[in-house]
């Protein structure tokens, strides 16, 4: 690690520990040069995730993207942004935690279907008319005979 006062390239770390938010470790670290100290972050790299459309374009996993439709689909239901913040978190962890970079936008619909079936079912329905794209009144009420026999 570069020294930011003298420029030298060798430091030692002497204390490191978790930071405040949990997700990076603090490292207190001196430099052998000038001795001065300084503090650096380690946060973990996270590699992109490629969403593959049904019209078969890529493009990059968008979590505010995956928030807005999950809000879209709560609007005027008492569902907690926070919740929905954590569906989300819950949704990027495990796209993260797979081996495939590129993942199919029906795989992601599903993660949002499923959690939210659980937090309203409203809101459940919402977004499964949207991202099912129901095309009648009998594909939506399938849906929804699909829900009454679950419960």
């Amino acid at each position: 690690m570069k020294c930011p006062f003298c420029g030298y390239l060798d430091s030692k770390v002497v204390d490191s520990r978790p930071a405040e938010d949990g997700t990076s470790i603090r490292r207190r670290r001196e430099c052998l040069e000038c001795h001065k100290r300084f503090t650096t972050f380690e946060v973990m790299e996270s590699l992109p995730v490629v969403v593959i459309k049904k019209d078969g374009s890529r493009q990059t996993f968008d979590r505010t993207k995956l928030l807005n439709g999950m809000i879209r689909a709560c609007e005027k239901r008492p569902v907690p942004f926070g919740t929905l913040e954590k569906i989300a978190d819950e949704i990027e962890q495990v796209l993260q935690n797979e081996m495939d970079r590129e993942v199919p936008s029906a795989k992601i619909g599903e993660l949002v279907m499923d959690r939210l079936k659980d937090v309203d079912e409203v809101a459940y329905v919402r977004f499964a008319s949207v991202y099912r794209q129901f095309k009648d009144i009998s594909t939506f009420m399938a849906e929804l005979n699909k829900l009454l026999q679950e419960k």
